[in-house]
């Protein structure tokens, strides 16, 4: 009976609801990062292509409202950006002209003007940065917003703050860029989205398939190192399900992303983008260590 109780409770993800906000080394659902990190990329040399480089970045960026289902972060904006986050994952709706950021149906209080917002005040105070967004449709289905999101660029943004190819630049190109990686229809504005090598198994039915989950960011950033240098890599350590929400789920796996990354520490290799849910500061710092150490290497 206690046997099948507490697998129930495993299957329901109830283990990773808490009463109180963690700040673990790998795991932060404060309010705010243990502390910054916002001019990281002023080293990196300016011929270092963007994808030699091992950076962070949050899935679902701006999912701060609707409950533990919805929720993937708990910083702002602005607070992930100068923890050392550079890339974005944003979801809009498109509805009558308008681009509001959602989490499926979870409506997140802000719109896609806000989010340009955001990044050009920090691209202004931090120009020796880049950042890089995903952009996708969500919780809507008209596969036409690139000229919604064109508008909203022109009145929240300004175009030349866009890198307009699809090329990788190099360091040197993308200071005080944003890179839109384009997830929808629409002539480019930036890079494809699928032009990245992606690892975005979201889907963890329960808590039970934790172990599966972990083998597949596993073998990605394994494979990263040796992959195509010419080719950003994405891997996403987020996941969810029916019977794992997103809290439960990064409980679950960034402990092991720390260990992962913590015993390749002072190995210079490349992982490329490394994004996450409730990422904490040390974590972050120690991915952009990777980088960092790279150039050390580069340098002597």
């Amino acid at each position: 009976m206690y046997k099948l109780l507490s697998e129930l409770v495993v299957l329901l993800g109830v283990v990773g609801i808490s009463f109180g906000a963690i700040q673990r080394p790998d795991y932060d659902d404060t309010p705010n990062p243990e502390f910054l990190n916002p001019f990281w990329m002023a080293s990196i040399p300016d011929d270092q292509p963007l994808s030699a480089i091992t950076m962070p970045g949050t899935h679902n960026t701006m999912a701060l409202y609707g409950g533990v289902y919805a929720e993937c972060q708990t910083w702002s904006l602005a607070s992930q950006l100068r923890a050392g986050v550079r890339f974005l994952d944003v979801r809009v709706r498109y509805v009558n002209g308008n681009l509001t950021i959602h989490h499926g149906m979870s409506y997140q209080w802000a719109h896609f003007g806000h989010v340009l917002e955001g990044v050009v005040d920090f691209l202004h105070e931090y120009p020796s940065e880049t950042v890089l967004m995903r952009v996708k449709e969500e919780f809507s289905e008209t596969n036409n917003i690139y000229g919604a999101v064109v508008d909203f660029i022109h009145r929240y943004a300004y175009w030349d703050l866009l890198w307009h190819s699809r090329l990788v630049p190099t360091m040197g190109e993308a200071r005080g860029k944003l890179i839109i990686l384009q997830d929808f229809s629409g002539p480019d504005l930036g890079m494809r989205y699928s032009s990245l090598d992606i690892a975005d198994d979201w889907k963890v039915p329960t808590l039970l398939n934790l172990k599966e989950k972990w083998q597949r960011v596993y073998k990605h950033l394994e494979a990263a190192p040796s992959g195509n240098m010419g080719q950003i890599f994405l891997t996403y350590a987020s996941g969810a399900g029916l019977f794992a929400h997103p809290r439960a789920v990064a409980k679950g796996i960034n402990p092991q992303l720390y260990e992962y990354l913590q015993a390749k520490t002072n190995q210079s290799q490349r992982f490329g983008i490394i994004c996450m849910d409730f990422p904490a500061a040390p974590i972050i710092q120690m991915i952009i260590d990777f980088t960092q150490a790279d150039n050390q290497t580069f340098c002597c």
